[in-house]
């Protein structure tokens, strides 16, 4: 489809080591909305090395999609933390927010909203290990599924991007067109499980993980490290 004015483009961006469900629900989600609104895959071209054994290929270049109506960045484990440096990108999402009615991202990748300097004072959520970095990029963490601070739409981790997708889908199509996609997409969790028990979660060694791997990802980046209250390289 060629876009004309009246198209709406959503933009999910695309990363290697994306982790698949954070692009993929929300996705699946918004590429149900009725017209004037497409979705889109714009980044690395392809093929993508994903967070599972799955290579993803097909996405537009930034340049083909200079001015979506939204954009979505899906998280990931290392992929987010080095595309947290990836300069490209943070330029694209720099340009691409000062027209977009839509700035959202999933999980992780709030963060990288935060090191290109979109979430600076705002409201916003992230996977919940991640909370206390999102923090220091100058984002207010909100321990919420998904959060909404103006034009910006945040969600916590991986599965919870369905929820934020959903919430948005409310906002542009109404909550019958959202409350339609729910029910096709039988989206009802009832986990065999439960809910979690966040008192039994281990937040300190998971936080030690993640700063080890941002002072390897991101060495070359001693500003950003330096934002994220991380040293750089001890050895």
């Amino acid at each position: 489809m060629t876009p004309t004015a009246s198209v709406r483009t959503i933009a999910f961006v695309l990363y290697p080591g994306v982790t698949l469900l954070d692009l993929v629900g929300p996705l699946e989600v918004l590429s149900k909305l009725p017209p004037p609104y497409r979705t889109v895959v714009v980044g690395t071209e392809g093929p993508v090395d994903t967070s599972l054994p799955l290579r993803v290929t097909g996405a537009l270049s930034y340049e083909e999609v200079p001015d979506p109506y939204a954009v979505i960045v899906p998280g990931g484990s290392g992929g987010a933390i080095k595309s947290m440096g990836d300069e490209r990108l943070l330029a694209y999402l720099v340009k691409v927010d000062r027209t977009a009615a839509v700035v959202g991202s999933v999980c992780t990748g709030s963060l990288i909203l935060a090191s290109a300097g979109l979430l600076d004072g705002r409201e916003a959520t992230t996977h919940w290990s991640y909370a206390p970095f999102l923090e220091r990029l100058g984002a207010r963490y909100v321990r919420k599924r998904w959060v909404q601070d103006g034009r910006y739409i945040t969600s916590a981790g991986v599965s919870a991007g369905i929820d934020m997708a959903l919430q948005l889908a409310a906002v542009l199509a109404g909550s019958e067109a959202a409350r339609m996609i729910q029910v096709g997409l039988e989206y009802d969790p009832r986990p065999p499980l439960g809910s979690i028990d966040w008192d039994r979660v281990d937040l300190g060694a998971r936080v030690q993980w993640i700063t080890d791997r941002m002072r390897g990802e991101l060495a070359h980046r001693p500003d950003l490290l330096a934002r994220l209250g991380i040293e750089g390289d001890r050895s």
